[in-house]
């Protein structure tokens, strides 16, 4: 599956021939440096490992600057693996944002915005007050009873309580592309993306 490493810039919104106002992620896709051929004959399997956002040399280790070393390039900050690349590469190649087309969908997959520890009616939309889910007659935001009574005297794996929400791997697939920005490597999608501004994604077609 081609597709390449990113940072999310931010969402805005543009007008379609239509008229109709559609809300948008831009994304600053690649360039990307090939810094690995995965073979089935060395490595089992066969990838592209990319590289992508140069990194500082003094913040490298000297592993891994021998390893970009070897396609040519310096240290970079984000590095993935893609399976069943759709062109043939070569080390030290460049891959930027024009293996995408305009009107094709792709997958994005980022990390969430992490929102720290929350209760149950932010993190799993727990009813409270007044309303049919889990609610209390006093207590407005709590869980209610987690257990059953004798039997099994116990609390089940699995039950929704309070807890640590996002910063979660997630990917949301079939986002139409609208607009592709060669000259400043910007890729345009329809709709939201996880993360936060600044944050790598990646983009698969």
């Amino acid at each position: 599956m081609s597709g390449l490493i990113g940072k999310k810039i931010g969402m805005t919104s543009i007008f379609d021939e239509n008229g109709k106002n559609i809300p948008c992620t831009v994304i600053e896709a690649g360039p990307c440096v090939v810094t690995q051929v995965r073979t089935n004959e060395v490595d089992g399997y066969e990838a592209l490992q990319l590289g992508f956002d140069d990194k500082n040399e003094k913040h490298s280790t000297k592993a891994a600057l021998g390893h970009f070393k070897k396609a040519g390039t310096v240290a970079k900050k984000k590095v993935v693996e893609f399976q069943d690349f759709a062109t043939e590469q070569k080390l030290g190649d460049l891959i930027d944002v024009s293996i995408f087309e305009e009107g094709e969908f792709v997958d994005v997959q980022g990390v969430s915005k992490g929102k720290g520890f929350q209760g149950v009616v932010k993190r799993h939309g727990f009813g409270g007050v007044g309303q049919a889910t889990h609610g209390q007659h006093n207590r407005l935001r709590a869980p209610g009873s987690v257990g059953a009574s004798s039997y099994p005297s116990r609390v089940f794996k699995g039950m929704r309580m309070a807890g640590r929400m996002g910063g979660e791997n997630v990917k949301v697939q079939n986002l139409r592309v609208l607009k592709v920005v060669a000259e400043k490597n910007l890729l345009v999608v329809k709709g939201c993306i996880p993360g936060h501004k600044n944050s790598y994604v990646i983009i698969q077609k």
